[in-house]
């Protein structure tokens, strides 16, 4: 099994947006995505806080794991979570279309044509919570490919409209190495 890394810090500094985004629809607490969510790190904490998770990747093995993982959480009651084996790269394909959420995570993943499916997919009041690399990662290491590094100021052009929480960009230390990194945590404006 995976061995589970922990979970991002934007997560708990900013867990009352989250819960407060999935509480604002009265009908039922729709779910957080956890786009290209790899072994769930940060979905399953969101779980942990009982808030109810769609787990989202492309690798079947992955979401395989973050299931065994639920597994043993709903033993102790936790929210509701299910699982999305989805190429989001598809050419000419809308995966987020129709579908709505209270919050979107992204981490460590760019597909710049998903960036105005995921804002449609958030509903008013809801969050994302974004974090992945830039340009300058390249310096640094991997990924190198221009097609997923974020250009200077991209991602908050991005969601320039949006009620921004937290803004970052530059380098952080990140397990024993430098890596340059975009975070933002927004909340979509009321229509």
């Amino acid at each position: 099994m995976h061995q589970q890394q922990q979970p991002s810090v934007l997560l708990s500094k900013f867990f009352n947006e989250l819960s407060l985004a999935c509480q604002r629809n009265e009908v039922e607490c729709l779910p957080v995505l956890d786009l290209a969510c790899g072994f769930g790190r940060n979905g399953l904490y969101l779980l942990k806080q009982n808030l109810p998770v769609v787990f989202a990747d492309i690798n079947p093995d992955a979401l395989a794991q973050v299931e065994q993982q639920v597994k043993a959480l709903k033993k102790q009651g936790q929210a509701s979570a299910s699982y999305w084996h989805q190429d989001f790269e598809l050419p000419g394909s809308a995966p987020l279309k129709a579908k709505r959420f209270s919050a979107v995570l992204v981490f460590r993943y760019l597909h710049r044509p998903l960036m105005a499916q995921i804002k449609e997919a958030i509903t008013p009041g809801g969050v994302i919570v974004y974090e992945t690399f830039t340009r300058a990662q390249a310096q640094f290491g991997r990924p190198k490919n221009p097609d997923f590094l974020l250009e200077p100021g991209e991602l908050a052009d991005c969601f320039a409209n949006w009620h921004v929480r937290h803004y970052f960009e530059g380098i952080v230390q990140s397990g024993g190495s430098k890596q340059a990194v975009a975070r933002i945590v927004a909340v979509k404006p009321d229509e």
